[in-house]
């Protein structure tokens, strides 16, 4: 039986409504707000309604045919989510999309994101060894001692002349503040070095001896690239021992030019010795290998400087993981540089790094690998390429800059990527759409355009079938759009939910959910007064029987919502996101609006009008029955 009517009260839970909209637009007006009233009630709009750029990302496998994981993606993605908002944009979006794509979104501004999947992976090798790299008959033994002018092995002053503005082979320097000198070298030079040491016990000059295993999957790309280019060049190759003379052997050169014919992939999976000794292996091969093809610290890599000149380079002893922290400055002379700060004990190994490269402990370096001092130099590694190979001039130890002539932007895009860290998985970028505001303008006038058509279509229903009742529909769709525009501006500032146009299409969608609860609650509410009772009477009793079944209906709505959010990818989550919030503010206007307002519609004399009401075809058919009175002691089926 339903409770007396004194026990119903309508204001409270109207009140309580009220309370939910006070507290919702004090956060949208000054709760993170900025600006006026307008820019206050804006919510947080998605890449498809404003523009902006969208960048997929494709997680390669490595060398060793090893897919990513699930746990490196996850990493890879908070890392270039870091990245991005670390470059001073604002409302970037990074999402994984399957088990291998990352997507990258800003929106309302367009800008070249192919930089943040860089894997950043910084290494100090030292270089043991120089060729040339353009892949010309020529023996490194009539290599003179480089030169400042442009040659492979500059002074860090001249490297710094040579690069244009914007220049990605920068060079390293200590920092002013934090530099100094140890060991009992001399002091370093303004322009003095940092550096990688190699390991100062083995020669650089021949293989290494005890290099370590690799895995059945390069072994296999390397038994085809040794039938690819025959077994008279794989055997020529396999025994130098250094820089092969093409122009005092004639045929060597011959025997080896199959191997100028090699694709990047297929230079990557050589030995680091034969990549380096056999001179038709250029520089343009190597600088396009894939991404992290020297990747592993504990091996020797060859890399190219300059796209000319070509190292031989140790096994890095000083990584990435070494710097604590990294920024962009502007150094005494006003340029731009990016400042390392080591952490504890990679201040240690940098410091003991320089020293074996001022010192050439052990003769490591060959002699056309030294600097015009007759210094080891020292590769700064940034994935596959040399950032820059300066000389060291002393031993280091306090914090190091990257120097050279960086702009701004390049400066806090290596600053950025050094920063947060190497990423775990190697990328390749796949598409990059640059959405015009045009467009996303366009398509919001035509998603809102879609969602008043909907409403206004259901509003016309409302009051053509059910009159009075109508006017209870159209404010309750009225409170459920502000409420739900309420949640939008907050959500966008607080978690960062962004409105796309897969939102508002979830958002059109629970209009049908909410036009079901009133079909499901009137309809209840006409069967209730075809069975005798009054409409006071009858609210009440409609409402107890009505109320499970928009609970089960909405509930229903809400799960499939929750399930497609966890289960989609970008912007269905917005959908399901958008549908599932959209719900669940329908049901507080179910509960604190709906009911109480048809409680007090109850007691009006309009409601009791078949012909303003909406219940006419009720409220006829129960004035013609006789006066009958119910028998109390039946039970309600």
């Amino acid at each position: 039986m339903a409770p007396p009517q004194g026990q119903m009260r309508p204001g409270r839970q109207l009140a309580v409504l009220g309370l939910i909209f006070v507290v919702l637009y004090s956060l949208v007006f000054f709760s993170g707000a900025h600006g006026g009233w307008k820019d206050r009630l804006e919510p947080r709009l998605g890449l498809d309604l404003i523009g902006g750029t969208r960048l997929t990302l494709e997680a390669t496998n490595s060398l060793d045919g090893k897919p990513p994981t699930a746990a490196n993606l996850e990493e890879a993605r908070q890392i270039i989510e870091s990245r991005v908002n670390g470059y001073g944009v604002a409302e970037a979006e990074v999402v994984t999309e399957g088990n291998r794509n990352i997507v990258i979104s800003l929106p309302g501004e367009n800008r070249d994101l192919t930089d943040v999947g860089s894997a950043a992976e910084l290494r100090f090798r030292k270089v043991l060894k120089a060729a040339d790299g353009s892949g010309a008959a020529a023996a490194p033994a009539a290599t003179p001692t480089p030169a400042p002018s442009g040659s492979a092995a500059p002074k860090p002053s001249a490297t710094a002349s040579a690069k244009p503005s914007g220049s990605a082979a920068p060079k390293v320097t200590s920092s002013p503040s934090a530099g100094g000198q140890g060991g009992g070298a001399p002091a370093p030079s303004a322009s003095a070095t940092p550096s990688a040491s190699a390991s100062s016990s083995a020669p650089a000059a021949s293989p290494s001896a005890s290099a370590p295993p690799v895995s059945q999957s390069i072994e296999q790309q390397r038994q085809a690239v040794q039938k690819k280019v025959g077994a008279p060049a794989w055997a020529a190759a396999s025994g130098l021992q250094a820089p092969a003379d093409l122009a005092a052997d004639p045929s060597l050169a011959e025997r080896l030019k199959p191997f100028s014919t090699l694709s990047p992939q297929e230079i990557a999976v050589l030995t680091p010795e034969m990549q380096f000794n056999v001179p038709t292996i250029s520089c343009a091969q190597l600088d396009k290998r894939p991404a992290a093809s020297i990747k592993d610290p504990k091996q020797r890599a060859v890399a190219c400087e300059g796209g000319a000149a070509k190292y031989l380079l140790d096994v890095a002893k000083v990584e990435g993981t070494d710097v604590k922290d990294a920024n962009a400055v502007l150094d005494q002379t006003s340029a731009w540089v990016v400042s390392l700060n080591f952490t504890g004990d990679g201040q240690g190994k940098w410091t003991e790094l320089t020293r074996e490269a001022f010192q050439n402990t052990g003769n490591a370096c060959d002699q056309a690998a030294l600097g015009n001092e007759g210094k080891c130099r020292v590769a700064v590694v940034l994935d596959n390429a040399i950032v820059s190979a300066p000389e060291i001039q002393g031993v280091l130890t306090g914090d190091s800059q990257i120097s050279g002539s960086f702009d701004s932007k390049s400066a806090n895009d290596l600053a950025s990527q050094l920063r947060y860290g190497a990423l775990p998985v190697t990328f390749v970028p796949q598409t990059q759409q640059n959405v015009t505001a045009t467009l996303g303008d366009s398509q919001l006038r035509a998603g809102l355009l879609a969602a008043g058509i909907g409403l206004l279509l259901v509003i016309i229903y409302s009051f053509f079938y059910y009159r009075l009742l109508g006017s209870v529909i159209f404010l309750s769709l009225v409170l459920s759009a502000l409420l739900v525009f309420g949640a939008l501006v907050v959500l966008g500032r607080q978690i960062g939910f962004t409105l796309t146009l897969a939102g508002i299409a979830g958002m059109i969608v629970s209009l049908g959910v909410a036009a079901d609860s009133f079909v499901i609650y009137f309809e209840r509410l006409k069967d209730e007064i075809r069975e005798g009772r009054s409409p006071r009477s009858a609210v009440p009793r409609a409402w107890i029987r009505a109320r499970r079944t928009i609970i089960s209906a909405n509930a229903i709505t809400l799960m499939s919502a929750v399930v497609l959010y966890i289960v989609s990818v970008g912007t269905v989550k917005g959908f399901a996101f958008a549908l599932g919030l959209a719900t669940v503010l329908d049901l507080v206007v179910v509960f604190l609006f709906r009911h109480p307002i048809m409680t007090m519609f109850a007691s009006t004399k309009a409601f009791l009008s078949p012909r303003v009401s909406g219940l006419g075809r009720a409220l006829p058919a129960r004035s013609a029955e006789p006066a009958t009175p119910r028998n109390p002691r039946v039970k309600e089926a």
